[in-house]
């Protein structure tokens, strides 16, 4: 079945051209002109949604007061929201952020920065929606797992483990969005060594993929692995990922401001930090990253 958005906008051509640019590209669409429509939709049928486009500015509740109203919603808060803005301030951009949104696009923007952005929320919202269907077996027993360790090499191998070590927390489906992009970004960014400006590039040129199994296979990186140590102590579950490689500036992804992270990659410190965990910590160069979960 196609992924199914919800496209929220004041303004009707702009809902009509977001619209056809998007079931063009393959997608399902539903359309409200107005924030109260929006919320009636998504208090009926918000889990039919893969992702949201919501325009920021609109009279009556604005699309900040749904964002709000989503995040406030179990059933909905791990919907990734793409915020619409014509305002491009820092200070616009950081209140969206920190009320959860997933991204933020400022009008007018291109259809392929449009399709890319989607794509990376929807990709998003199907390896939620993986972990929590992988957290509902009964695997009651590693609830009362006290330590572990693992290592893994591909992003197959690091899904496994998140799946695995998602199960001991409370909240599973949580813990496993975050798990997951650190991993990964241990993976690619550690002791692959691609920067994102570099995976920036070939994303564009469609050879991400390929360049991805060209350094899993190459002799220089063959024998690097992701190291990650489970500790559960009294009601925290803490989880240390450490990589083989050289390491980057951890303190300017965590603190720079939410415009410098707006790419279709490179959000997992921020999800990870935001979504998922109670507290994140880097150490060292960086290839060293502490994650805690609070089970109270």
């Amino acid at each position: 079945m196609p992924h199914k958005l919800l496209l929220v906008d004041d303004e009707p051509f702009n809902l009509e051209l977001m619209s056809e640019l998007l079931q063009d590209a393959g997608y399902e669409t539903q359309l409200a002109e107005n924030g109260e429509t929006a919320w009636d939709i998504l208090q009926r049928d918000g889990e039919q949604f893969s992702t949201i486009l919501l325009d920021k500015m609109m009279p009556g509740m604005s699309g900040f007061d749904v964002l709000k109203k989503i995040k406030a919603e179990p059933r909905l808060e791990f919907l990734p929201v793409i915020m619409q803005t014509a305002m491009g301030a820092a200070s616009s951009v950081q209140e969206g952020l920190a009320a959860g949104a997933f991204y933020y696009l400022t009008k007018p923007f291109s259809r392929d920065m449009l399709l890319a952005i989607v794509g990376a929320a929807v990709g998003h919202w199907d390896r939620y929606a993986h972990f929590r269907e992988l957290a509902n077996l009964h695997v009651d027993a590693l609830r009362h797992l006290q330590t572990a360790r693992f290592r893994c090499r591909t992003h197959r191998e690091a899904q496994a483990i998140t799946a695995l070590l998602a199960k001991t927390s409370r909240q599973p489906e949580r813990v496993a969005t975050g798990l997951f992009e650190l991993l990964v970004n241990a993976i690619e960014h550690g002791n692959l060594g691609i920067s994102y400006e570099e995976k920036s590039q070939l994303i564009a040129a469609g050879t991400w993929e390929k360049e991805l199994e060209n350094r899993l296979q190459a002799p220089e990186y063959s024998d690097r692995q992701v190291a990650l140590e489970f500790d559960h102590q009294g009601h925290q579950l803490q989880f240390t990922i450490e990589d083989m490689g050289d390491g980057f500036d951890w303190a300017y992804y965590q603190n720079a401001e939410p415009a410098s992270l707006m790419t279709c990659h490179g959000r997992g410190i921020l999800i990870a930090r935001k979504l998922s965990f109670d507290s994140l910590r880097y150490e060292g160069k960086g290839n060293r990253v502490i994650a805690v979960v609070n089970q109270t």
